[in-house]
């Protein structure tokens, strides 16, 4: 899943595991928890999260690579926030091959970053205040956004208004990967 914050992702991966009977695997959810159960993880990883900025890339292949591993994900998965430059999504492609799985497809969900702010700061995380929301659309645009074309370039984006309705995105994303709602 592939989307600005606020853009829907983890609520779409949590509606279409159960629709796919596959693990959503959300990286923001996981480095969160260790944050909040103040695991070695978390008290690496608090003070970047508070800031906007991104968690290095080594830090998080090692947590993809061990998630992905477990048996739940055999049968395939929904990566929520994972990758999110070029220099991960490449970290990935060396993970999947290891696990001898393949990309079936990348789902960029589309909002306007007028909507994407006040999504965020509805939502009342600690982490989600105007500014911070803001420096994350900007890291977003500049380290993120490469992948729409690099996913393009390999013929598995597909994009999806995620503007709409909760059920109607969801619907168009099961349409758009060739699943019967």
């Amino acid at each position: 899943m592939l989307g600005a914050p606020g853009s829907g992702k983890g609520t779409q991966a949590d509606f279409l595991a159960v629709s796919l009977g596959v693990p959503a695997i959300s990286t923001g959810a996981m480095l969160r928890d260790a944050v909040a159960l103040g695991s070695a993880l978390g008290g690496k990883v608090e003070s970047i999260m508070a800031s906007g900025a991104l968690v290095d890339d080594g830090l998080m292949a090692e947590v993809v690579r061990e998630r992905l591993s477990r048996p739940d994900a055999a049968g395939g998965f929904l990566l929520d926030g994972y990758p999110r430059t070029t220099g991960q999504a490449e970290t990935l492609d060396r993970i999947l091959e290891a696990l001898g799985v393949q990309l079936d497809a990348v789902v960029l969900l589309e909002v306007p970053e007028t909507v994407l702010v006040q999504r965020a700061v509805a939502r009342r995380r600690a982490d989600d205040r105007e500014e911070v929301v803001r420096e994350r659309l900007r890291v977003y645009r500049e380290k993120t956004e490469p992948l729409v074309a690099h996913y393009s370039q390999r013929g598995l984006l597909r994009r999806i208004d995620g503007e709409r309705s909760m059920p109607a995105v969801t619907a168009a994303i099961l349409q758009e990967l060739g699943v019967q709602a």
